[in-house]
């Protein structure tokens, strides 16, 4: 599969091939599996001190008193029981509850190909909402120009530069969220703009885009299926630097001369 490469100026420089690992099958149902497992693996384990709410001193006084049996302590009050001040809880969350989700490791990995190949159709791409103009041919590579853009102006700039406006003005929006998050820290939710691949090592660029809202600039050491694919749905505008992509190529070729 051949795909343009654009110049800092939006034109088309020239065509690359890509990687057969974006030939990968479309395969939505493994692509969701492992993406709930990978959100799994940021969770903490949390619970309560299993002695939380009985270090106390108390007992049932009995029948025959004219008092509930509710455990009391010395002076009277009840105390220890889920139902009292101060009591124990009655279903608090356990620190060994199970909370990681494993999945086969070639499972993951096909996954994570499956969503690599998502993004070169366009369908998808516009299916999660992504507003891509005229662009023809995905993912969208890039010239390695772009790596030595330093400035957050000059990087919107560029991305404009390839009809990407009005993407970027989707993803700037933001929403009052609905619901407790709003007291807890995350009031507002906001869409997921393109997700931009660079080489290893310091990149300018990196660093220029990360005040543009809804970007994220990641190496390809870094790619995990939750970013090809937020939410578990894939299809995410995707931009590659040339060098990547060659990088992709020089990687295969190795492991096929190996074999």
């Amino acid at each position: 599969m051949k795909v343009n490469v654009y110049s800092i100026k939006g034109t088309v420089e020239k065509s690359i091939e890509l990687p057969t690992v974006f030939d990968a099958e479309y395969r939505p149902d493994i692509i969701k599996r492992a993406v709930i497992a990978e959100q799994t693996w940021q969770k903490q384990p949390q619970g309560v001190s299993p002695k939380a709410g009985t270090r106390v001193s108390a007992d049932s006084w009995g029948p025959g008193r004219g008092r509930s049996r509710i455990p009391r302590n010395p002076i009277g009050k009840a105390v220890l029981a889920s139902s009292t001040v101060g009591g124990r809880r009655a279903h608090p969350p356990k620190a060994e509850k199970k909370i990681y989700e494993a999945i086969n490791i070639k499972e993951y990995w096909l996954g994570l190909k499956s969503a690599l190949g998502a993004t070169t159709k366009k369908e998808l791409v516009e299916a999660r909402g992504h507003v891509v103009g005229d662009l023809d041919t995905f993912p969208i590579v890039i010239s390695n120009d772009y790596k030595e853009i330093a400035k957050t102006s000059q990087a919107y700039t560029t991305l404009i530069s390839l009809g990407l406006e009005e993407e970027l003005e989707r993803a700037a929006k933001r929403k009052i969220r609905a619901g407790k998050g709003k007291k807890r820290g995350r009031k507002y939710r906001r869409r997921k703009g393109p997700l931009v691949v660079v080489p290893e090592g310091e990149v300018p660029l990196a660093r220029a885009l990360r005040n543009i809202p809804g970007i994220d600039c990641v190496t390809v050491h870094e790619l995990s299926i939750e970013l090809l694919a937020p939410g578990t749905y894939p299809g995410r505008l995707t931009l590659w630097v040339e060098d990547v992509i060659n990088q992709l190529v020089e990687d295969e070729t190795e492991i096929e001369t190996e074999e």
